[in-house]
């Protein structure tokens, strides 16, 4: 096996769909047919018209998920994409994944997914256990939109804290939900849902910006 090979491996055993199965589940992908992609930056990978019934993986690279004009998440490297073109009959696509760098991806097809499921029932436990989270990703992301104000206002005042990738929060989340003019609940809710959009990544009041630009366009 090659250095290239077992470093693709090794970020598969990793995924949530693999995790805590046994190795010989991963290991076997390498005896199958799975599709290897590549993109430019810019290059859509998955729109609603044209996209594969295969659960894609990130192997190297960032993608920005998009529904409309509103930004969804930003995948990066291990994540899993795709869930919602499999065991449906549906001919279109929920969202548009668009390579915010040059991308590797891998791309495990339906049936493929099906099999592993069949013959290692953790990795089917995984699959429940991602499309549950993916729930709560989603519930985040409308308690963010019903804040409206708040999630502009949260966007600005990190902006103004910025320095370099960080913004350091200067009070508390009460008195900041005072200075900023909405209620506390709001304002979590729209942090909640920056953090859920893949826009920032927080740790007590030290908060680093991960997308500037899309904090920019709120």
């Amino acid at each position: 096996m090659s250095d290239k090979e077992a470093a693709l491996r090794e970020l598969l055993e990793g995924t949530f769909l693999f995790r805590g199965a046994p190795q010989a589940a991963a290991a076997a992908l390498a005896d199958r047919r799975i599709l290897r992609r590549s993109a430019a930056k810019g290059e859509v990978i998955y729109d609603p018209r044209h996209f594969q019934r295969c659960l894609g993986v990130v192997v190297q690279g960032a993608v920005r998920v998009n529904k409309g004009e509103l930004l969804m998440s930003v995948l990066r490297r291990g994540d899993l994409f795709g869930a919602a073109a499999l065991f449906n009959d549906r001919p279109d696509y929920a969202t548009t994944l668009t390579a915010r760098s040059p991308c590797a991806l891998v791309l495990l097809p339906q049936d493929l997914v099906e099999e592993f499921m069949g013959r290692w029932p953790q990795v089917g436990r995984n699959y429940v256990a991602y499309l549950s989270e993916r729930i709560r990703f989603l519930s985040a992301k409308i308690d963010a939109l019903t804040a409206g104000p708040a999630l502009r206002k949260a966007a600005q005042y990190l902006l103004s804290r910025q320095d370099g990738e960080t913004a350091e929060l200067d009070c508390s989340i009460t008195d900041l939900a005072c200075r900023l003019g909405v209620s506390r609940a709001s304002l979590y809710r729209a942090l909640d849902g920056l953090e859920a959009a893949g826009s920032i990544a927080r740790k007590g009041r030290r908060v680093r910006i991960l997308d500037q630009t899309a904090l920019q366009e709120l």
